[in-house]
């Protein structure tokens, strides 16, 4: 008999997420699957090189070491697990659990997901991985795996496997698999959506409630595809429909949400408060795919050095400019790629401390030559010890210069993968390609609401009204604004235009900047292409993946209706 709801948890977001979360969600209560995500575009690259030094390797070690202490509690609970920690080796992390359950005497079905893996198909990379959908991860739980590990599969596919093999849900019931997706995108990245990472943290805080252990989130899902979104008894931060929100605009683009099973409508999705750390998801529909798989493929880009001059005190830009002309002479000899400063002004004038007084001048150097970057560099910052402005130091001293990682997408149709479940007793059932596909068109920009009555302003940061969550997607990054009440929404949606975003925020201004309206999250979603370069490895900028990006939005000053503040 199946039962009426589903509770799938989350356990990890990221690759050194919190260790004891996978013990803290099997005993904290009722869970029938708990998922891990532990890939990330970055991780997939030092993963990619671990493999280099060691063909074994490749998978998330982090998750061996849990399993260690959690897999007999998964067993007596009957909760099954479901991680991509296999990262690009799934099958070898999946015999590594066989070994680790004989030894503890835990008597569990392993099964694992492959096909990802298209690095042969792209020479030159050092990872090129498909991104799967749920349907080899369903395939496995339904032949009665106990733990299935996959490598490069969406997200949301760790929750949407689960569903649809728990409901019987076919490759064509859009909705309900919508539905899924969302609840997976929620719980992808754990605590943020417990209270992490949140914008208005602050009133939880001064309200009494404990943000320093949040926990992880849970996903009650039912046979339509609606889910309410919780988390343990007890345990800390809190779900609200501004942690969901904030998440859902996580890491996303416009209405659309593309997967390998589904694409989602974000501009479906309701939100409704369902009881306290309860917020209920429904109404979500659902698309048929889009024809083509975004791989992602991993490069090794060339070595970056750094270096961070401190300046103190007086006369910050001229020191700062005889450092650089001390530098640009010495770096002459074996000119780097590419040279970028940035002069970061933290000092303040008639400084308490010596810190206050300080501003930090950053070099950073790329190259395809390792010396270049690190012989080279570190030679010539040292050997301006004692010649060059009065009071010359560094934070540390350079090094010999790390790789630095290129992060492209690339698209193949669905056909160009082998989708396999490999089964606990070595069958492999084929996984077929999505039921239909679709180029669809552009989601019609919906009506803007009726604007806020004129009225008194006050300049004060956006902040005040509105929160945001930043984050990147290859080279692009996404800024994800929202407001709690429907004037806010009305004024947010007249004034914060891409043109005022841009003017906000100074760098995007020779970018392309996309604005989506997501009127029933009262929420815009921006898109700034190429902000982050060559993608999270390549270190392109102080914030390399965009992650406070929305704070310093919401920190810039607007003229705001008084009746909003």
């Amino acid at each position: 008999m199946t039962l009426p709801v589903l509770r799938v948890g989350n356990a990890s977001g990221f690759y050194g997420d919190r260790f004891d979360a996978m013990r803290e969600m099997l005993t904290g209560g009722e869970l029938d699957v708990l998922t891990g995500d532990y890939l990330a575009e970055l991780t997939m690259l030092i993963l990619g090189r671990d493999r280099l030094k060691d063909p074994g390797a490749g998978y998330a070690r982090t998750f061996l070491r849990q399993l260690e202490e959690c897999l007999g509690l998964a067993h007596e609970r009957g909760v099954r697990i479901v991680t991509n920690a296999g990262g690009l080796n799934p099958a070898g992390l999946a015999d590594a659990v066989r070994r680790l359950a004989d030894r503890l005497g835990v008597p569990v079905r392993v099964a694992h997901v492959e096909g990802d893996d298209l690095t042969a198909a792209h020479p030159g990379s050092l990872a090129a991985h498909a991104y799967l959908g749920g349907f080899g991860i369903a395939e496995c739980l339904r032949e009665g795996a106990d733990v299935v590990v996959t490598g490069r599969v969406t997200d949301a596919a760790l929750v949407t496997g689960p569903a649809a093999a728990h409901f019987g849900w076919g490759p064509a019931q859009y909705d309900r698999l919508a539905g899924a997706v969302v609840a997976g995108h929620v719980l992808e990245c754990g605590a943020q959506a417990t209270g992490g990472n949140y914008a208005f943290f602050h009133e939880f805080h001064q309200s009494g409630g404990d943000l320093r252990r949040p926990g992880f989130p849970i996903a009650e899902l039912h046979e339509d595809g609606s889910c309410v979104i919780t988390k343990h008894p007890g345990t800390g931060g809190f779900v609200d429909a501004g942690t969901v929100t904030a998440q859902l605009l996580y890491e996303t683009a416009g209405a659309r949400y593309a997967g390998p099973d589904v694409t989602a409508r974000l501009d479906t999705v309701r939100l409704t408060q369902d009881g306290p750390d309860r917020v209920r998801i429904e109404g979500v529909r659902g698309e048929a795919p889009p024809p083509a798989l975004k791989v992602g493929v991993n490069r090794l880009g060339g070595f970056r050095g750094e270096v961070a001059f401190v300046l103190t005190g007086l006369d910050i830009e001229a020191k700062a400019a005889l450092v650089r002309e001390q530098m640009t002479d010495a770096l002459a000899k074996s000119q780097p790629a590419d040279i970028r400063w940035d002069l970061v002004r933290t000092d303040r004038p008639d400084a308490p401390t010596e810190e206050l007084a300080s501003a930090l001048l950053r070099l950073v150097v790329r190259d395809p030559d390792q010396n270049v970057v690190g012989r080279a560099l570190s030679g010539a910052a040292v050997e301006l010890a004692l010649a060059s402005y009065p009071g010359f130091h560094v934070l540390t001293p350079p090094g010999k210069g790390s790789p630095y990682g290129v992060f492209e997408d690339v698209y193949v149709p669905h056909g160009a993968v082998d989708h396999v479940a490999v089964l606990h007793d070595g069958r492999r059932i084929p996984v077929p390609s999505a039921h239909d596909t679709a180029v669809l068109d552009t989601v019609p920009e919906p009506p803007l609401p009726e604007p806020l009555p004129h009225g008194p302003t006050r300049r004060a940061p956006l902040g005040l009204v509105a929160g945001a969550r930043s984050g990147d997607k290859g080279g692009n990054a996404n800024v994800g604004v929202w407001v709690r009440t429907d004037d806010a929404w009305r004024w947010l949606a007249h004034e914060l235009t891409a043109d005022r975003f841009q003017q906000l925020i100074p760098e995007s201004r020779q970018l392309k900047v996309t604005r989506h309206l997501l009127p029933n999250l009262r929420a815009l979603n921006f898109v700034v292409e190429g902000i982050l370069g060559a993608g999270v490895a390549a270190q392109h900028r102080f914030d390399p993946q965009a992650k406070a990006l929305g704070e310093w939005l919401r920190s810039r000053h607007l003229d705001i209706p008084e009746s909003l503040l």
